[in-house]
């Protein structure tokens, strides 16, 4: 597949549809960063540029799109469908939390709330999607939704990025995939995952059908128990390291966030930047480093409306 190119038109399809997030330079914890905002971006996740190059690109049956989510996914697959006209259902494990349980409520879809953890509402959308033809928008494994993915890196370095390294959160993939598809070769890239939910690491160790359990404070934006082959392919073929921190390191990196900069992420957004105060990852004298602050949905949210 010619990403480059898949990414280029992602980017001009879904571009009346999304925010350019902004870029913030900032110091903190030592180290001088170029940090991406997309916890500004629509719903509080990158998900919105998947979601919408999603729709734009395949046709969407009368059934309309079903989703499984975390959260951040089926917020910006709601909020997508909404904008464009079609019906949405949406999946969620309880493992999402309140929070971003209110979120996809507040967004108009059709929401199912299933016990368990991502597998289980992905296992019920894809009941769902055989049941009624509606249209499957995965969260990570599908081209469309990896290519809108990609369009945050191609918009960062239209925005002047100057970074040697990008540290990325990983959950399923589909965004460090992205990444890999359009600045592999170009720059160094590095995956950063819970040690509760090492999903990419494991993969990298044992193969991509490598599962684990997941648990932990970022579970809901980072909690897949398997790595998306697609974006497991590119990562291999990019180089991408990969680095584990703790749920200690990742509730400091937010509390830094919030304390210096007034950026309030949920955990998995500030999992990127875990990396550089924990020591996980070590930059060499010189190198010049950018973090994706990918999530802006914590829960609790001090003024959400709880889920009834």
């Amino acid at each position: 597949m010619d990403w480059k190119s898949a990414i280029t038109e992602a980017g001009m399809r879904i571009a009346p549809h999304i925010r350019r997030t902004p870029v913030m330079h900032a110091r903190l914890g030592g180290f001088d960063l170029a940090l991406k905002l997309e916890n500004t971006q629509h719903t509080g996740s990158f998900k919105a540029r998947g979601a919408f190059n999603s729709m734009l690109s395949l046709p969407v049956p009368a059934a309309g799109v079903v989703a499984a989510s975390g959260g951040n996914h089926g917020a910006a697959v709601a909020f997508a469908a909404s904008r464009l006209g079609h019906r949405a259902r949406i999946f969620v494990p309880e493992l999402a939390g309140p929070a971003k349980i209110a979120l996809v409520r507040r967004s108009g879809a059709e929401l199912t709330v299933v016990p368990g953890a991502y597998h289980n509402a992905l296992a019920a959308a894809r009941v769902h999607e055989e049941a009624t033809g509606a249209m499957q928008v995965h969260a990570y494994d599908a081209p469309a939704t990896v290519a809108g993915q990609g369009t945050l890196f191609r918009e960062w370095e239209e925005q002047g990025l100057a970074a040697d390294t990008l540290l990325i959160a990983v959950g399923g993939g589909g965004l460090i995939g992205g990444a890999a598809a359009w600045l592999g070769g170009r720059r160094r890239i590095v995956a950063v995952e819970p040690e509760n939910a090492p999903t990419l690491n494991r993969a990298f160790a044992d193969g991509p059908d490598a599962e684990v359990e997941v648990s932990g404070v970022a579970a809901s934006a980072l909690g897949s128990r398997h790595i998306g082959r697609i974006g497991y392919d590119l990562c291999r073929a990019a180089g991408v390291r990969s680095v584990l921190v703790t749920d200690e390191d990742i509730l400091a990196a937010q509390a830094l966030l919030w304390r210096e900069l007034r950026q309030w992420v949920e955990p998995g957004g500030a999992t990127a930047l875990a990396a550089l105060l924990s020591g996980a990852y070590r930059p060499e004298a010189g190198e010049r480093v950018a973090v994706l602050l990918c999530g802006a949905n914590p829960a609790p949210d001090p003024i959400a409306e709880t889920p009834d």
